[in-house]
């Protein structure tokens, strides 16, 4: 039996991790299973003041599933999220984190999950919020899902960066249509049998319909995804570790000073299931 236990938080997302110390997380043979398990059903596993070093987190984290080499240095599976740029090249960019989202609509296959542990946390802002993109489907009417059922979304870089930079550069703008779109179904039919809505801030515009009109739809079902009572707001202590569902979650990190000392230090789970 794992050391490590699960109790689901009051709202429709998440789940606390009890019992999780260094020494069950990365040896007990039991935990891989439970977490992975709890995952899936619950969307967000929140770890309290757990105080990860690099290596632990890596070492977890790779018990979990395979992660990706994103960052830098001796630990390239780690990367910093900071808004600093001498900490990270791209901290600009990291500024489209601050609208929902879905990490990896660009790609063909998007990432499985996210693991962020807190060394430092923001005075003012900095909070992440999760909403069900599982949950947002059920919820849908029937008339709604036969509706979007067949709908079909273009993904692009360009979207989300034009919400943080409306009037851009040319230079801007040949960097970010560098990246491919990506044409993704807007019902996500899972392996697992389960449905998901893919949307947020990469999502320009829907096949066959002028933009403006795509616009309000997919605003629309963003705001039926994320209503407040279906929301979970994560308030970071230093130290705390959360990990959640990259598939079936939309996520958005609360809107902080650029001088913030906000440090997360993030492993990225590689994907195994193309939106389809």
């Amino acid at each position: 039996m794992s050391t490590v236990t699960i109790e689901p938080m009051d709202g429709t997302i998440g789940a606390w991790v009890r019992g999780a110390t260094h020494e069950a997380l990365r040896h007990d043979p039991n935990v891989p299973a439970t977490i992975l398990e709890a995952l899936e059903r619950y969307g967000v596993l929140v770890f309290r003041e757990l105080h990860f070093n690099d290596d632990t987190q890596v070492e977890f984290s790779n018990r979990l599933g395979k992660v990706e080499r994103l960052g830098t240095g001796e630990r390239p599976e780690i990367f910093i999220v900071t808004l600093d740029p001498n900490k990270n090249p791209v901290a600009a960019y990291l500024r489209g984190t601050f609208d929902w989202h879905i990490d990896g609509c660009t790609d063909d296959v998007p990432i499985m999950a996210t693991m962020l542990a807190a060394h430092a946390v923001a005075e003012s802002g900095g909070e992440t919020e999760f909403a069900s993109s599982y949950g947002a489907y059920d919820r849908l009417s029937d008339e709604t899902k036969t509706r979007v059922d067949g709908m079909r979304v273009v993904h692009t870089i360009e979207a989300t960066q034009r919400r943080i930079f409306p009037d851009p550069s040319p230079e801007q703008v040949e960097m970010w249509r560098s990246r491919p779109a990506k044409e993704h179904p807007l019902v996500w039919k899972h392996n697992s049998g389960r449905r998901s809505l893919v949307l947020g801030a990469t999502a320009d515009y829907i096949v066959g319909m002028n933009h403006d009109d795509s616009q309000v739809v997919l605003d629309e079902l963003l705001a039926h995804s994320t209503q407040p009572e279906h929301v979970y707001r994560h308030e970071w202590l230093v130290g705390d570790v959360v990990l959640w569902d990259n598939r079936g979650v939309l996520h958005r990190a609360l809107a902080y000073p650029q001088d913030s000392p906000r440090n997360m230090h993030r492993t990225t789970f590689t994907g195994d299931e193309r939106i389809q």
